[in-house]
């Protein structure tokens, strides 16, 4: 009797403590499907230095992360950085078109091609505007990135002059392909990452 009795307590607190653990995690999701679904988003193109495709995630009211990703005319390489934003100053002056921001970031840049890569830390000031009537934001920026650029593996090909090698005279030339040791440089052209971008914001 008092075995079952034992079992008995036991099974209870077992059931209490499910019970408990699974409001618990439900309490949870709810609270990241909330946090999730009250972040603003926003996507667009950017076009300057390179060709981009953007997207913005907002979070704690002026705090934002933005991505880019796309080509980049000056380096011919793929380029993709990720910038945390702060939004820095609001102006009011056309009220009837929309508001005025300036906004400042930092992050991280890596871009790279077939035989040759940069990474790096990159910055961002952003200046334009939200309008009022549609969900746009238009905006200039300057976006540079500063780190090493590196070539691997480049093949460099040259021609030779070929020799009888009974008489020495020489016969004619011949190209022959020598792939290059890697070779590390400052990334400058990332200093000159300007353009502008259109952003839909929902």
């Amino acid at each position: 009797m008092r075995m079952k009795k034992i079992f008995l307590v036991l099974a209870a607190a077992l059931c209490v403590a499910t019970v408990s653990a699974q409001s618990k995690f439900e309490s949870q999701v709810k609270q990241a499907a909330q946090t999730i679904a009250s972040q603003k988003w926003s996507v667009g193109l950017r076009a300057g230095a390179g060709a981009q495709v953007k997207a913005e995630c907002f979070y704690a009211g002026d705090k934002y992360f933005e991505g880019l990703l796309g080509w980049g005319f000056l380096t011919g390489a793929l380029d993709f950085t990720v910038i945390h934003n702060w939004n820095c100053c609001n102006w009011d002056w056309t009220p009837q078109a929309g508001s005025w921001f300036l906004d400042a970031g930092v992050g991280a840049n890596v871009g790279g091609g077939k035989a040759h890569c940069s990474f790096g830390i990159a910055g961002q000031v952003k200046f334009g505007i939200k309008f009022n009537k549609v969900p746009i934001r238009l905006a200039i920026d300057l976006t540079p990135s500063v780190g090493p650029w590196v070539v691997y593996g480049q093949k460099v090909s040259t021609e030779v002059p070929t020799f009888d090698p009974t008489t020495g005279a020489q016969t004619g030339t011949e190209t022959v392909t020598v792939k290059q040791k890697a070779q590390w440089g400052f990334y400058s052209t990332g200093l000159l990452n300007a353009a502008i971008s259109a952003t839909w914001c929902f």
